[in-house]
């Protein structure tokens, strides 16, 4: 079976070379000169764990190849995935979809034979009837389906999500288009994952209903962290001894939400909800919450070094929205560090994956260490905002040593107030 990934960035790489596995022929194209050369040179330009070797394997294997050009291989296509960005649009909060209608309009016109269109990124609801309208104007001989398969990859846990996925969701409208999806997704029989078929509406908007209920679990608990912190309780023991219907996923109190995801398309549901004359209070409460913790965040570090973070050098270990992925993409460390920093701070940070990233979107007044050890070096707080593993298992005596102060900050609630006051620092948590 002939696919064509356009996009190679985070999903449309993981997607392709994840296809490939399963014994399809895969050719991602993107409109990048330097990620294609990058690619062909066998460079991968994110970081996810396992993808240097999953895209390796099937490039030796011939399954996977890398392209600047559109047309061979859309011709020689069986399906076409649609899996380029759809970031906010600027000022409105609508996801921005540009980029998808360019590439429904550009490979209208080499399509030969029948073909499935699919769209992978995450659109808003009545996308993929666009794309169709779009398709059938540039090519009305043109024999096609539009599909919808959204995708539901876990940054850092990708290619797992992928081969061992929970569920696929096929939004279709023919049984032409639903059996070659289910030829593509075949191999997963053997693990019976489950397949969901929808009709169009419904599958684009299974993802944004998704991901708006998990960022809303993360506000719902930091909200209670809140009145945790007001009442003497703690939030992992709440979390804990709460419901099992609700599931512990999602409840760990932190410094809010961020990554690719859940900000953007929050913001895009509530837009969504608004087109069709509707409220949607509760997601809109959700982006509210996840703002106001990022800035009682900043609250709570000023709190713990006396009232003041002017002139105070504060060692930050993580920068990433999450562990084991080096995307920046609405970070607390963003809304976090340059509000210390303008009051003065002199902030040293570290992050084992993500200081690249990190360069263009921070300002200037954080500087980036290699070492841990760099890093804590004469600090008078230690803030730990993301809980990367090389952090969860701290030395603290020398630690505590490498510090001017003893401000222990810890917005992952990593660890146990007795081990780190033990060690001689002054800890604080989130919600403890």
């Amino acid at each position: 079976m002939n696919v064509v990934m356009i996009g190679a960035g985070y999903v449309g790489l993981v997607s392709g070379a994840c296809f490939a596995e399963f014994g399809a022929r895969v050719t991602c194209v993107d409109k990048s000169p330097e990620r294609i050369a990058a690619l062909s040179r066998g460079e991968i330009p994110i970081y996810e764990p396992g993808l240097d070797d999953l895209v390796a394997r099937n490039v030796a294997g011939g399954r996977l190849h890398f392209s600047g050009e559109l047309a061979g291989p859309v011709a020689a296509a069986d399906l076409v995935f649609i899996a380029v960005g759809t970031p906010t649009r600027r000022g409105d909060g609508h996801a921005d979809l540009q980029y998808v209608y360019a590439a429904a309009t550009e490979l209208a016109a080499h399509l030969n034979g029948y073909t499935v269109i699919v769209d992978k990124s995450t659109v808003p609801v009545g996308t993929a009837r666009e794309v169709q309208r779009l398709v059938r104007k540039a090519n009305p001989g043109a024999d096609f389906d539009v599909a919808s398969n959204p995708e539901f990859l876990r940054e850092g846990s990708a290619i797992g999500d992928f081969l061992r996925p929970d569920r696929v969701v096929l939004g279709v409208e023919s049984e032409r288009a639903e059996a070659r999806l289910r030829e593509l997704y075949r191999p997963l029989n053997l693990i019976e994952a489950p397949i969901l078929v929808t009709d169009l509406e419904s599958a684009e908007l299974i993802k944004y209903a998704a991901n708006a209920f998990l960022a809303t679990k993360i506000s719902f608990i930091n909200e209670i962290s809140q009145l945790c912190e007001a009442t003497g309780a703690d939030v992992n023991l709440v979390a804990k001894g709460m419901d099992g219907r609700i599931g512990p996923k999602f409840l760990h109190a932190g410094p809010g939400y961020g990554g690719s995801c859940f900000p953007k398309d929050t913001l895009a549901l509530i837009r969504i909800a608004q087109e069709h004359g509707l409220s949607s209070r509760i997601v809109e409460a959700t982006v509210e919450v996840n703002a106001s913790q990022k800035a009682r965040m900043v609250a709570k570090i000023r709190q713990a070094l006396g009232g003041s973070e002017a002139d105070k050098r504060i060692a930050v270990l993580g920068l990433t929205f999450k562990p084991e992925t080096d995307d920046m993409r609405d970070a607390p460390a963003l809304a976090i560090l340059p509000a210390l920093a303008d009051k003065g701070a002199q902030v040293v940070a570290h992050d084992p994956q993500g200081v690249d990233e990190a360069r263009d979107l921070l300002p200037d007044t954080v500087h980036y260490a290699g070492t841990i050890e760099e890093a804590l070096e004469g600090a008078d707080a230690l803030v730990l905002l993301t809980e990367w593993n090389q952090y969860r298992g701290l030395d603290l005596a020398r630690t505590r040593e490498l510090m001017r102060g003893n401000a222990f900050i810890d917005l992952r609630n990593v660890y146990e107030r007795k081990l780190i006051e033990g060690a001689g620092f002054a800890y604080t948590a989130v919600g403890r």
